[in-house]
């Protein structure tokens, strides 16, 4: 594999390595992460230059990581609890606000339609290239340094979930809810704003005659889920 890059990608590399404690002696594999299959379907001389095959090691690594960390986490506990945990950490639902934070949507290569559509904020490609980052840190620095990496966002992810019983807020604000009252949280989006591809959504929910909110979200469902923390918080 080669590519070459410009000095302004591979400042921007530095920065991400920098700012995520990674150490990557070949930078090109982490460029390569980055790529997503649309921009080598639309350019031949990239043609099979993307991060597919580094997202197929990378879940692997992910997933013995976090196994290994709750198998050692929750001794007391059975084989389904652990089983149900890490379905949800290691799920595109969790990776990718993770890759939203770590600024990997700035970082991605996308073909012209896919820019287009909004792919730098879809759930499935932003953690599709979280998995791929972890495929090639593990190539490139073995399964240690990509272990300690993993641990940095799935300790804190499994810790909610446990905290949370697994449930999504939603599902929690509604149960605590109608424990005081056979009525159920009622959703109102108040705005939406921005282009089609980067919509922004307000949410507020009712309880009875109080309303918490508006949460904002990139989504109408995250924008629910955040307001339904929000309350959840608030009223427990």
């Amino acid at each position: 594999m080669s590519n070459t890059f410009s000095n302004e990608r591979k400042r921007q590399l530095v920065l991400f390595c920098k700012e995520r404690n990674l150490h990557f002696k070949n930078l090109e594999l982490l460029d390569l992460a980055f790529h997503h299959r649309s921009y080598s379907n639309e350019n031949i001389s990239h043609k099979h230059y993307n991060n597919e095959r580094l997202e197929f090691l990378g879940d692997s690594v992910l997933g013995l990581a976090t196994a290994s960390f709750l198998y050692n986490d929750m001794r007391k506990n059975q084989e389904g609890d652990l089983a149900k945990i890490k379905s949800v950490v290691v799920s595109e639902k969790s990776l990718s606000p993770v890759a939203l934070e770590f600024g990997i949507d700035k970082m991605l290569v996308l073909g012209r339609g896919e820019e287009l559509s909004g792919g730098r904020n879809k759930p499935a490609i932003l953690a599709d290239c979280m998995e791929a980052i972890i495929g090639a840190y593990y190539i490139d620095q073995g399964f240690e340094a990509a272990e300690k990496y993993i641990l940095s966002f799935i300790i804190p992810a499994v810790r909610k979930v446990q905290h949370d019983g697994g449930k999504d807020y939603k599902t929690l604000l509604q149960e605590l809810y109608q424990k005081k009252s056979k009525q159920c949280p009622v959703y109102k989006t108040v705005e939406v704003s921005g282009p089609d591809h980067d919509q922004t959504f307000k949410v507020c929910v009712e309880l009875g005659g109080v309303t918490y909110g508006p949460e904002s979200g990139k989504s109408k469902k995250e924008a629910e889920q955040n307001v339904a923390k929000a309350a959840y918080e608030a009223i427990r």
